[in-house]
């Protein structure tokens, strides 16, 4: 993860410098003192997260932030806790009050980095599922269902059936919510795949597929996102 510290205070990036530093997926590839001078490089660099200041003398972080064209992930880092509402208003990952230690910085980079992944999943249109000691990788369009059993899981495409070592928590957390849902312990369903809605099973092509008792929610979600 990619990102770069803005402060008008030199000790301030120092301490940004040093946690950063042993953060292993985070890369701090700049830091300014100067907000302006960070404008082009946000321009002209890939970023995907600033720390930033937000009182500085010429232009405030949240002002900043207005200034740009496409922002990143925003971590405010401040010695004013008045400003934490603004802060969020405008969708910041996190609010780091100073002094703050690494633990605390630690806890703000995670949540960057699990919002960068989802993101990631969220913007591919494929997965690579694990076969034995190999991987394939399956196209999000290909995949109808997934079907649980034992340590093992099934992934039934349009042409054929792939094997996988792995759990249900572990799939979920690599497919995107905005084409899967959960609606058995056991499966877990393509919304656009689904032919029919029956009052506790749904229909992929012929097959039934029940729907348990404790995702009934998952089924009202699949009614509201196919009327959509």
């Amino acid at each position: 993860m990619i990102a770069i510290a803005i402060d008008d205070e030199p000790k301030a990036l120092e301490v940004i410098q040093f946690h950063a530093a042993k953060i292993p997926f985070l890369a701090l590839k700049a830091t300014f003192t100067d907000a302006f001078e960070a404008i082009p490089y946000l321009q002209n660099n890939k970023v995907d997260l600033i720390f930033l200041d937000i009182k500085m003398p010429d232009i405030s972080g949240i002002d900043f932030v207005h200034c740009l064209q496409k922002v990143p992930m925003i971590i405010f880092t401040t010695a004013y806790s008045e400003y934490a509402v603004q802060g969020f208003e405008l969708d910041a990952v996190d609010y780091l009050l100073k002094p703050f230690s690494l633990v605390r910085f630690t806890k703000a980079c995670n949540k960057a980095l699990s919002i960068k992944e989802s993101k990631d999943v969220e913007e591919r249109n494929f997965v690579f599922i694990k076969t034995g000691y190999e991987e394939e990788k399956v196209l999000f369009d290909d995949l109808l269902y997934i079907e649980a059993e034992g340590n093992y899981l099934t992934f039934f495409l349009k042409n054929k059936k792939l094997l996988s070592r792995q759990t249900m928590t572990e799939v979920l957390q690599i497919l995107p919510e905005k084409y899967f849902v959960r609606i058995h312990r056991s499966y877990i369903i393509a919304y656009q795949k689904v032919s029919k809605i029956a009052r506790q099973s749904i229909f992929i092509q012929e097959t039934e597929i029940p729907v348990g008792a404790s995702y009934e929610e998952s089924l009202s979600l699949i009614k509201d996102r196919l009327k959509a």
